[in-house]
């Protein structure tokens, strides 16, 4: 009786409360025990949630009539006296959040460190819910199937969390949904075919996640779809050609999939006419590009890259007038480039590269005033020299003409502002020129298996911003020292890339890292004729990921100081004459993945302990002073 009679008593005092502060006993329950469940906040909201009138606190927002909570809006991001903050929270979430039943809008978005589950019985509790935004937490579990029965659900937001299991098959359920975004999670199994139910949707986002199976074959029922992004998954089977009757689809990115078939464009002009963006490489898509490409008139970025496609690229493509980026690499693609292509005016970018296309180019592509980015790489152009006219176009900052059969030397008509150059797997020859140093803007220069001879030009120093170098596979000599002097507009250097192997260079290595290049991540020197010992300074390259020196003459002791660069994944040092003992200091190069010391003049006992206990025998034989795990014992 005693015990019934507190009950009252405490119910009662809650009704009061809630009577005069405007807070039903249930919200608060909900709320305090979500506060509870969070025990790290950067914004500091949560410590403003003090007393009983809920109503008031920061990122709750009541009804003025039910005076219930119809909202708790705590994202992430937001704007404090107009000024971006991104703020943190870390905890669980406590599935008492049920209890505030009259919820219209959770948006704990952005947040992320929030763990924890949707709750099972969130549809038969919430069925107010308008918008649920849990985007980039730590969210795990499979979503609930009582998530369908959120009929009034206008929006859902789960991407970038780990959740996991299927897609709730009864999702058309959800019947008023207008945006679907759960990317970048574990979801797998099938996209469910009552997905296509849901008559209301603008946006259905799935990509990055492990979902197999087709492509719902009715999707074309959801007029009111705007996005299609299912990419980076395992989807297979063909795309339905009722993708077609989707007539406000501005984007469509169907890329990173295993999807087959052909291209379904609609076969008469007017469908498909807000299409914008497309997306279908990486897949195996094969058949020819359709001439009806040209009714789809509000296309501007396009990529069928790296598929099976056969035939000639259409003369329609011409008709593409606001076309900006069209990328067809790694096809079949055959025949010359349609003349049309130079009516394309507002084309930036331009890739075909890795195709069967055959010369001669059209000389309507110099009408491309705004085009930036040309890969005609690896086609069967046969150009035998660079026409001048293509390096006139005003806007270019990017040219890539590797295996287009150049002959001759470089020609000094290449314009001077260009951010990358690639010719190689050419047949150039005579020296690098010393013009190359004016170059002010280069960042990538390759022009690796070509007939390059002599050294390398001094003027390469004034190259400030390079960042990869790749001048691999030609007949260069003398010093390696100048890339290394390269001069910076950074402190710590510009160059990522390095790859002078396999040509006949002698000298400079101890020049490594002492020229003010510390930022490189990949060298290689191998397959030279270099001397001398490896400097210390070498230790200073604290971001180098792949060291390459093999097949050199090389010797002295391996530098203690190498141990310093303990990001380093890949050694190759063999084929030298290094000597002396493996420093014990190398045990702290824990991230190698690949090593190779054999075949040099090394002895004493290999360092016992990890990474070395991870490689094979074969990758210190040859060395016949060198014993201990994994070669035979030392002798005591």
């Amino acid at each position: 009786m005693a015990s019934q009679l507190l009950c009252f008593l405490v119910l009662l005092t809650l009704t009061t409360i809630c009577k005069s502060k405007s807070c039903h006993p249930n919200d608060l329950i909900g709320l305090q025990d979500f506060k509870s469940g969070i025990h790290s906040d950067t914004s500091s909201r949560l410590s403003k949630w003090i007393g009983h009138d809920c109503c008031k606190w920061e990122g709750i927002f009541c009804s003025n009539v039910t005076k219930r909570v119809v909202s708790i809006s705590l994202p992430g991001l937001y704007t404090s006296d107009d000024a971006p903050i991104q703020s943190a929270m870390e905890g669980e979430l406590s599935p008492s959040i049920t209890l505030i039943n009259y919820l219209e809008v959770i948006d704990i978005g952005d947040l992320l460190g929030i763990t924890g589950k949707i709750p099972s019985l969130i549809g038969l509790h919430l069925p107010n819910l308008r918008k649920l935004n849990f985007v980039r937490n730590r969210f795990t579990g499979a979503l609930p199937e009582s998530i369908c029965m959120l009929s009034k659900l206008e929006e859902l937001y789960l991407q970038e969390n780990g959740f996991s299991g299927f897609i709730p098959s009864c999702i058309g359920g959800v019947k008023n949904l207008r945006r679907m975004d759960v990317h970048s999670n574990k979801l797998s199994g099938v996209i469910p075919e009552s997905i296509t139910k849901l008559k209301k949707l603008e946006s259905l986002c799935l990509q990055e996640n492990v979902l197999t199976g087709d492509i719902p074959e009715n999707i074309g029922n959801l007029q009111e779809l705007k996005e299609v992004d299912l990419s980076n998954n395992s989807l297979t089977g063909i795309i339905p050609r009722s993708i077609s009757r989707l007539k406000f689809m501005s984007v469509l990115y169907l890329d990173s999939n295993q999807l087959e078939g052909d291209i379904p464009l609609p076969s008469k002009p007017g469908k498909l006419s807000s299409l914008s963006f497309v997306r279908l490489q990486n897949n195996r898509l094969s058949g020819t590009i359709p001439s009806s490409i040209g009714y789809l008139t509000s296309l501007q970025r396009v990529s069928l890259a790296n598929n099976q496609l056969k035939g000639s690229i259409p003369s329609s493509i011409g008709d593409l007038k606001l076309l900006e980026m069209l990328y067809l690499s790694y096809n079949q693609l055959s025949g010359q480039l349609p003349r049309s292509i130079g009516g394309i005016s507002e084309l930036l970018y331009l890739s075909i590269s890795h195709n069967m296309i055959e010369g001669p180019l059209p000389r309507e592509i110099s009408s491309l005033s705004n085009l930036q980015s040309l890969d005609l790489s690896f086609n069967r152009l046969n150009m035998s020299t660079i026409p001048k006219w293509l390096m006139q176009l005003p806007s270019l900052s990017q040219i890539y003409l590797a295996g287009c059969e150049i002959h001759g030397e470089i020609p000094d008509y290449i314009p001077k502002s260009l951010l990358e150059l690639d010719l190689s797997a050419n047949h150039l020859s005579g020296r690098i020129p010393a013009w190359i140093g004016s170059f002010s803007q280069l960042y990538s220069l390759n022009i690796s298996k070509n007939k390059f001879v002599s050294e390398i030009p001094s003027t390469v120093t004034n190259l400030d911003i390079l960042g990869v170098l790749d001048l691999h596979s030609n007949k260069l000599e003398g010093s390696v020292n100048a890339v290394f002097q390269i001069k910076s507009r950074f402190a710590e250097g510009s160059l990522t890339y390095l790859d002078l192997s396999d040509n006949n260079f002698s000298t400079g290595v101890e020049q490594i890292g002492m020229g003010g290049q510390e930022y490189i991540q990949h060298l290689n020197l191998s397959h030279n004729f270099l001397k001398g010992r490896l400097p210390t300074s070498i230790g200073t390259l604290k971001t180098l990921e792949t060291l390459d020196l093999s097949y050199n003459g090389l010797g002295a002791n391996l530098p203690t100081s190498l141990a310093n660069v303990t990001v380093l994944e890949r050694l190759m040092l063999h084929k030298n004459q290094f000597n002396g003992r493996i420093p014990e200091e190398f045990l702290k190069l824990n991230k190698l993945k690949e090593l190779n010391l054999s075949d040099n003049l090394l002895e004493g006992k290999i360092p016992y302990g990890k990474p070395f206990l991870d490689f094979p025998q074969s990758s210190f034989s040859g060395n016949r002073g060198l014993c201990g795990k994994p070669l035979l014992p030392c002798k005591s």
